[in-house]
This record gives C-alpha cells, sequence and structure tokens, in this order.
C-alpha cells in the first residue's frame, strides 16, 4: 500500500524580467513553490518532488480581488491536499490520486473554491508522487505510463476507453524533439525600436518579438488576443508581416482569448472581422487552433453548442480555464470544441485519460485535438516534468514562456543551476552571464535527458538554498 510519511515546503519569490500581460493580469513577479513528499510504498520509502507558479488571476479571474488574497487562497489549497493526502492508503498511485481527487473535489464544494483551483493542490501532490514513484521503481515517467505500472484505470475516467490501457492510445515513443511555441504576451513589443530605453533588459536574452525570432529560431507562436478588435487586428496585422519576413512560410501559431469574450455570439463576428482584414488565406492556413475565448461562466453552455451547430467552417477551438473537472472535455466535444489543453497544474493522470479519449476519437474518424500550453513554469522541476507528460501524451508544439519572461535559473541557488546543465545539457546550456538558459534551437527543444529521468528532472535536488515553510 502507498502512504504519505512526510512533507516539505519551499517558497520563492521570482522576479520576471519583463512584465508578462495576460487575460486581466500583469505579472511581474510570482511565488515559485517546491512540495517535497516522502512515501512509503510497501515498506520501501522515496521522496519525490512538485513545483510550480502560484499566478493570480488564472485560477480564478476575479478582477476585484487582491493578488494577496489569491496567493494565500492557492497556499491554503495546497495544505488542504496534504492534509488530505495524509489519510489515504492506495495499492497504486492512481488509486492514491483519484482518492485524493475525490476527498479535494468534497472539500474545494464545502468550502467554495471551484474545481480548477481546488484540484490544483491535488496536482502537486499527485506529481510529487509520481516523481517518488519512478524513482522508488527505477523506471522513466514514459515507459510507467505505457506499460500502465501507475495503474490508470481509463475506464473509471471515461467510460468509452474500460477495458483498454494507455499504450492502445499513446505513442509507442514520445517525440525527442518539441517545438517551443513562443507567447507573445499582450503588451510585449514586437520590435526592439518600440522598447523605451528605461525597459531594455540588460541579461543577454532576447527581449521582443522579432529579436526572439532570430535568437532562437522560433516557428511556432502563441499570440494573444484581448477581444478588442482593432487594437487585435492592428496587432496581428504586425505579426503577420513579421513572420513573413523572418519565417518565411514555416512557421504556425495559435490565438488565446484567455476567457476575453463574456457573450457567445459576437465571437464568430469577431473572428469574421479579422479573417476579413488580417493577412491572407496564407496566414490563417497557419492556424494551429484557439483556445478559451470564451469566459469559464458561458464556455460550456448550451449556446456554444448552438453557435457551432451555425459555424461549420470555424476553425478548430479549444478549451483551457474550463477544463476543470473530468467531466470537462465530454462536455466540450459534445458542444462542438475540438479538444483540450495539457498543463501539469491541471492533473497528469486527467491529461493522460483525455489525451486517450482524443486518440480514440481520432481513431473514429472525429475531430480531436490536444494543445500543450503553460503556467510560464520553469526548471528545475515544473518545466520538466510538464515537458515529460506532454511529450508522453504525444503533444509536439508546447507553449513555453517561463524561459521568456524570466531569467533561466539566474534567480536560483548555485546547487540547482549546476545539476541542470549537468543532469540535463540537451535541455540547458550555459547564458552568457553563466546561469541556465533553455537551449531553444531552430525552435524546438530537445528532451532526451529529460525523457529518460525518473520523471522530468535527473539527480538529487538540494532545497536547502530555499525558505522552508511549514505544512
Amino acid at each position: 500500500m502507498i502512504t504519505l510519511r512526510s512533507a516539505e515546503f519551499f517558497r520563492l519569490q521570482l522576479k520576471a524580467r519583463m512584465p508578462f500581460r495576460y487575460g486581466i493580469a500583469t505579472m511581474t513577479e510570482v511565488p515559485h513553490v517546491f512540495l517535497r513528499l516522502t512515501f512509503d510504498f510497501a515498506g520501501r520509502t522515496q521522496a519525490g518532488v512538485a513545483a510550480d507558479h502560484l499566478p493570480p488571476k488564472w485560477f480564478t479571474k476575479d478582477p476585484n480581488r487582491p493578488l494577496a488574497e489569491e496567493i494565500d487562497e492557492m497556499l491554503a489549497v495546497i495544505r488542504a491536499a496534504v492534509t488530505q493526502a495524509r489519510g489515504i492508503r492506495a495499492a497504486t498511485p492512481f488509486a492514491f490520486w483519484r482518492a485524493l481527487y475525490d476527498r479535494q473535489a468534497a472539500w474545494g464544494g464545502q468550502n467554495g473554491i471551484p474545481p480548477l483551483l481546488a484540484q490544483f493542490g491535488a496536482t502537486l501532490v499527485e506529481r510529487a508522487l509520481i516523481d517518488a514513484f519512478c524513482r522508488a521503481e527505477g523506471v522513466a515517467f514514459p515507459l510507467a505510463l505505457r506499460e500502465n505500472r501507475l495503474g490508470l484505470d481509463l475506464g473509471a475516467m471515461h467510460s468509452s476507453l474500460a477495458g483498454t490501457q494507455p499504450a492502445d492510445w499513446l505513442p509507442a515513443q514520445p517525440p525527442a524533439q518539441v517545438f517551443c511555441r513562443h507567447t507573445v504576451g499582450l503588451s510585449d513589443a514586437l520590435t526592439d525600436g518600440e522598447i523605451p530605453a528605461d525597459e531594455h533588459v540588460a541579461d543577454g536574452l532576447p527581449q521582443s518579438l522579432v529579436a526572439c525570432i532570430r535568437f532562437y529560431g522560433l516557428r511556432h507562436f502563441k499570440l494573444k488576443i484581448n477581444g478588442e478588435t482593432e487594437r487585435d487586428q492592428q496587432r496581428l496585422a504586425r505579426m503577420a508581416g513579421i513572420f513573413a519576413a523572418e519565417c518565411g512560410g514555416d512557421y504556425a501559431f495559435s490565438l488565446d482569448g484567455n476567457e476575453s469574450f463574456h457573450e457567445v455570439g459576437v465571437f464568430k463576428d469577431y473572428v469574421t472581422k479579422l479573417c476579413a482584414t488580417v493577412g491572407d488565406a496564407a496566414f490563417w492556413a497557419k492556424l494551429l487552433f484557439i483556445e478559451q475565448p470564451w469566459h469559464r461562466k458561458v464556455a460550456l453552455s448550451p449556446a456554444i453548442g448552438e453557435l457551432a451547430a451555425a459555424w461549420p467552417d470555424r476553425p478548430p477551438i479549444i478549451i483551457d480555464e474550463s477544463d476543470g473537472e473530468l467531466t470537462s472535455l465530454p462536455t466540450a466535444l459534445a458542444l462542438g470544441y475540438a479538444g483540450t489543453s495539457h498543463k501539469n497544474c491541471k492533473g497528469v493522470f486527467k491529461g493522460a485519460a483525455n489525451a486517450c479519449l482524443l486518440a480514440q476519437r481520432r481513431a473514429q474518424g472525429l475531430p480531436a485535438m490536444m494543445s500543450g500550453e503553460d503556467l510560464s513554469n520553469v526548471a528545475p522541476v515544473a518545466m520538466p516534468q510538464d515537458l515529460v507528460a506532454q511529450a508522453s501524451f504525444g503533444i509536439t508544439s508546447v507553449e513555453r514562456n517561463g524561459h521568456h519572461y524570466f531569467a533561466g535559473l539566474a534567480q536560483f541557488p548555485a546547487a540547482l543551476q549546476q545539476l541542470m546543465l549537468g543532469q540535463h545539457p540537451d535541455l540547458f546550456t550555459k547564458s552568457a552571464a553563466g546561469w541556465p538558459r533553455l537551449d531553444v534551437r531552430a525552435g524546438r527543444l530537445t528532451l532526451g535527458s529529460a525523457l529518460t529521468a525518473p520523471f522530468g528532472y535527473a539527480g538529487e535536488l538540494d532545497l536547502s538554498g530555499i525558505g522552508a515553510e511549514r505544512l
């Protein structure tokens, strides 16, 4: 049986190298947390680690709530999940997570915490559990998932998958490289010339869109929109020109609405205007999908199904923030969405089951897609774990923006910097200042060392240089 023996919590405040404007928020700094849990696996003890940002205004998008209050709420969610986990005994990692999911859902309901936020705490426990299990078993996550050593019961997640195994749907080998889909935030400079002199970042990394394309060889992009038609038209038109000049015809992009649309019907008119006024047919042929344009209050309403029926030639549209529960993806598919996103903060087992469900739909000739998205996560733990999960699900275009808005591992202790350079030389390289930065080449990331690590990162983490907090 699997039980939780002990828990440690660490917190580091990270400052962004430039403001990141997404939706209703602009991030200039953010807490980054580590959760180290020690589990007993039938008499064997092993620690595992999970990590993530605590980003205000993503899990709940209330413009009136103070940032500190939202961060305190995220911390409370994590503490609650650890408390719930202490009372669980389970035969497999999946069974442990499922028991935790149900307990956390009940706790969230009792305390008025929405599912997406409540389960964020459970996913941190889940990720630390997976890391500990893979280390105890001496197996890398992709193989543990494919051989179902984790005990994933697909039928318990989606009834149509009953009697099947992950290997029936997931790739035999995860891709060794993925496209690094670069985020262009709502306030990001498109050229160096438009950066005010007092806002230039002098850390050796590129800042504007053009500079990033040239520095990293970028080919995939995620473009933030906010529903202000004239503003979005002008900004997208400029980016279309930049892509044509810098990438030729070799690029692709997604649009991220960040829940900007509160009325269902107006989005169709908005898209029609964009397509008529921005770029040309060749530009729009590069559109991969549109992510979560509607606010979560209406995104899974019957009105979406009615719009889909009246809009047969719509571009692929997926959910992201609305993917808060196990039933969210089936509900979205029934309404006409093309699929959902994956990011580890929404759950690894949930993401694996969703990936299998979408693969089943594709096998039936139905439209189905899973995108790789981001929570601005950074190394040494959150980003490699997220990349490995994405690749294991067969995703080949993964949004990465943590390396753009934060200066690599410059703010982390030297021991963690050396660990990444030593254990993951294909994923990281030294910056001009000596700290590790993500090594994006020809717009891609190489994942070999991360895929063969237990769960994303190899070696033992020395977290002694980061402030510990009691849970």
